[in-house]
């Protein structure tokens, strides 16, 4: 007896094609070169081609020695010349740096000899009053009673491998901007950073790895002068910013003190460079009785000239 032919509809009889992300993952590389692998693990390659390949490989191999030869060779050649460049560029800052120290003391002789001659000219209470007022701006110089906080930066620490430097933790220049505004709430009357008199347009900022004060480089050690009433260190002792910076010492190394100062000298502040504002010229007034152009009486369709203030409308 014949067995009853298979349904074709059967569902077990059904074949699934592969899912084809899952077979991309399974079998990632292609059928060819597999094959091809196949043939050449079957049918060693001929020695004429083996002793073919080892040439290339030499002149490969000699040309990339060559051209690290010629790199190296031409770097070396131009370090003289990169360095007698930085040497030079070095010797011009330290020349400027010295200019600019040379003028700035000639400029506080001179200042101090129009100051004399200011006083001279003046009454004692005129004298007295201007030379307060110097003070308290920053463009005289103070004496006094007050603190001194010292930043300074972390050892410079060694890589245990290589032996260079890793680069110690700075001093940023917003840690000055923090101890000065902390000197200032403490009541400080006058403040000064490395000998660089702080006034009310005074900047503390960074310029790639220097910080500069009024444009004016300072280096490590920062010393952060303030004289002020004989509270003035108990106050900033509680501040905020001093709390801040004595964790900062302690987490990276920096170095955090605060001493209190007897008979401090603060130099005066650079003069500077003000701007001042010059009103318009206003408009000449019409002669009275003629139509001029400067007439505000409007017409009956607003079309007459009404004045603007001087500098025009945004």
């Amino acid at each position: 007896m014949s067995s009853a032919p298979r349904d074709v509809r059967d569902p077990s009889a059904r074949v699934y094609a592969p899912d084809f992300l899952t077979e991309l993952f399974r079998n990632p590389l292609d059928p060819g070169y597999a094959d091809a692998a196949a043939r050449r693990g079957r049918a060693p390659a001929s020695p004429w081609r083996r002793w073919a390949a080892r040439p290339v490989s030499v002149v490969v191999i000699v040309a990339i020695g060559v051209l690290f030869a010629v790199a190296y060779r031409e770097t070396m050649a131009e370090e003289p010349s990169r360095a007698q460049a930085r040497a030079g560029l070095i010797s011009e800052i330290k020349q400027r740096e010295a200019e600019t120290d040379r003028l700035t003391a000639r400029a506080d002789q001179l200042r101090e000899e129009v100051g004399r001659q200011r006083d001279a000219a003046l009454s004692g209470s005129q004298a007295y009053r201007l030379r307060n007022l110097e003070a308290g701006t920053g463009l005289g110089r103070v004496r006094g009673d007050g603190v001194v906080v010292r930043l300074a930066d972390a050892a410079e620490d060694k890589d245990a491998v290589t032996g260079a430097g890793v680069g110690p933790p700075q001093v940023l220049y917003s840690d000055l901007q923090k101890v000065a505004n902390a000197l200032w709430a403490a009541g400080a009357e006058a403040v000064a950073v490395n000998g660089q008199r702080l006034t009310a347009t005074s900047t503390i900022r960074s310029a790639g790895q220097a910080i500069l004060v009024d444009f004016r480089p300072v280096t490590s050690p920062y010393e952060v002068s303030a004289i002020g009433p004989g509270s003035m260190r108990g106050r900033f002792d509680d501040s905020r910013a001093a709390d801040l910076m004595r964790d900062v010492a302690r987490a990276t190394g920096l170095s955090f003190g605060v001493r209190a100062a007897e008979d401090l000298t603060l130099p005066a502040a650079p003069l500077p460079r003000l701007r001042y504002a010059e009103p318009s010229v206003s408009p000449s007034p019409s002669p009275s009785g003629s139509a001029g152009r400067g007439s505000s009486s409007p017409g009956p369709s607003g079309s007459g000239t009404s004045l603007r203030p001087s500098g025009g409308v945004r």
